[in-house]
């Protein structure tokens, strides 16, 4: 059986491209826009935002929002969208903490206001996602935590009590219940939270965002990586590879790249991971799996899958493999892993084998900008002139719509609800330096592979990690 599994993932990414799915201009709909210049010459602004992705774009179309006169100006080292805010599965959560355990296990006496406040922003993104016309495939779908093993339901009862108490809408469903809403042998039961999570097209966001700041007057530069900081009388002077771009207030939002800002450098551990695309599906084949609610998937063991339907019935699966490489290093060559991708296909097919012949049609991998309490976090620097966020550690389609608010109220000196929390206010660990880093990191995960096969029991290393507020996750 096992050997048949093999041959069939094997055969299913025959002639899959090595590209990201969503940024494929290949595909019908997926409509490429033209780069924006590179910047050239001395450039000013009254607010410059670094970083194309979700973090820069949603700062930059907030901050006209909030004072349409302020002139932003925003630089990207390739193109909007291309690193983690184009690659990334398209699950836009509302949660602010990668889950709600994480944020009630970090901040007890927070996690009312911080699922509070995270709900808010998920509204706000759908009704931005209406108002400026973005046809992101933005759906409302809710998410499925299923159990694969029977250790992995043990906390759904409380959690849902819990989330439930705070606004949550969330259900627990026993085994029967969850393969007849999506039909897998290997569903135990499942914990599914309604209203906290929306699907979208990831690549189609980062263009509409990118679209709707052009229309507020915007002006944006790709091709222009920054490679130096410096302070000046008026403010900070970014250097770029033909110019500079000055300007008195600076949000940097570069994620796993934090270029010359080096001191991001010690709280960030660059890790890839890796998606499929399948082929459309039949409707014969959507038949064998139900999957009417169109929810999004994941699965509760400590190394998990991700995985959700497109608007034409693909399936995105995702995750499992984390990988990090000695020193952080981030090069074109990793975004492929035979490897991975092989163990994913068998995965998937281990889980869906109503599914036997699907092929898939694109393979790709991309770094995430891993921190050590999993969620984002936020400072400033240079007197206050700067504003950052990064860390969100696979969770940010979402929760970098609140970072970039987090960054606005720092650089424009407002007392928020935001700003006073204490999740705002606080910096997770920093990981150690090398070689100490690479080696807690395999460790970590050898650990963690080996508590899914124990029935989820930690050994000592991943307790102690526990104890001290340290952590490693997809």
């Amino acid at each position: 059986m096992a050997d048949a599994v093999t041959a069939g993932a094997s055969r299913a990414l025959e002639g899959a491209l090595p590209r990201v799915f969503w940024l494929d201009p290949d595909v019908p709909g997926h409509d490429v826009p033209e780069p924006a210049p590179t910047l050239v010459g001395d450039v000013f602004a009254d607010l410059a935002v670094v970083g194309g992705g979700f973090s820069g774009l949603w700062t930059a179309l907030i901050a006209k929002e909030r004072d349409p006169d302020r002139e932003v100006v925003l630089v990207e080292a390739r193109t909007a969208g291309w690193a983690a805010s184009g690659r990334n599965g398209g699950f836009c959560a509302a949660s602010l903490t990668h889950g709600y355990d994480n944020g009630a296990e970090r901040w007890p006496e927070e996690i009312a206001e911080l699922e509070r406040q995270g709900r808010a922003n998920l509204d706000a993104i759908g009704e931005t996602v209406e108002r400026y016309g973005i046809d992101c495939e933005f759906e409302r779908t809710g998410e499925l935590l299923v159990a694969t093993a029977p250790w992995q339901a043990d906390g759904f009862d409380e959690s849902a009590k819990a989330m439930n108490a705070l606004g949550g809408t969330a259900e627990v469903w026993d085994g029967e219940r969850t393969r007849a809403e999506i039909a897998s042998p290997t569903y135990l039961g499942a914990l599914y939270e309604r209203d906290g999570v929306a699907m979208v097209h990831p690549a189609k966001l980062t263009g509409g965002l990118r679209a709707a700041c052009l229309r507020s007057g915007v002006r944006i530069f790709e091709n222009t990586p920054v490679r130096a900081i410096g302070s000046t009388s008026t403010g900070l002077r970014l250097e770029t590879r033909g110019g500079a771009l000055h300007a008195p207030k600076v949000a940097w939002g570069t994620g796993a790249f934090p270029g010359p800002l080096r001191r991001l450098k010690h709280y960030l551990a660059p890790v890839y991971d890796y998606a499929l695309m399948t082929e459309p599906l039949s409707e014969e084949r959507m038949a064998s799996l139900g999957w009417k609610g169109r929810q999004g998937v994941g699965d509760a063991a400590n190394l998990f899958h991700y995985y959700r339907l497109t608007a034409d019935n693909r399936i995105l699966w995702g995750g499992y493999d984390v990988v990090h490489h000695y020193g952080g290093k981030v090069r074109p060559e990793y975004d492929q892993r035979p490897e991975t991708f092989q163990r994913l296909a068998e995965h998937f097919f281990t889980t869906f084998p109503q599914l036997e012949g699907v092929r898939f049609t694109h393979t790709w991998g991309g770094v995430i900008d891993t921190c050590s309490r999993f969620s984002g976090f936020f400072g400033t620097g240079y007197g206050g002139r700067l504003a950052y966020a990064a860390g969100y550690t696979g969770l940010g389609v979402g929760a970098t719509r609140f970072g970039a608010q987090v960054m606005l109220d720092r650089l424009d000196g407002l007392d928020t609800e935001r700003a006073r929390l204490r999740m705002v206010r606080e910096k997770p660990l920093p990981f150690p330096p090398e070689p100490v880093r690479s080696l807690g990191i395999e460790l970590t995960l050898r650990a963690t592979a080996a508590a899914d096969r124990n029935d989820g029991r930690r050994n000592l290393w991943l307790r102690s990690l526990d104890a001290m507020g340290l952590g490693f996750d997809s």
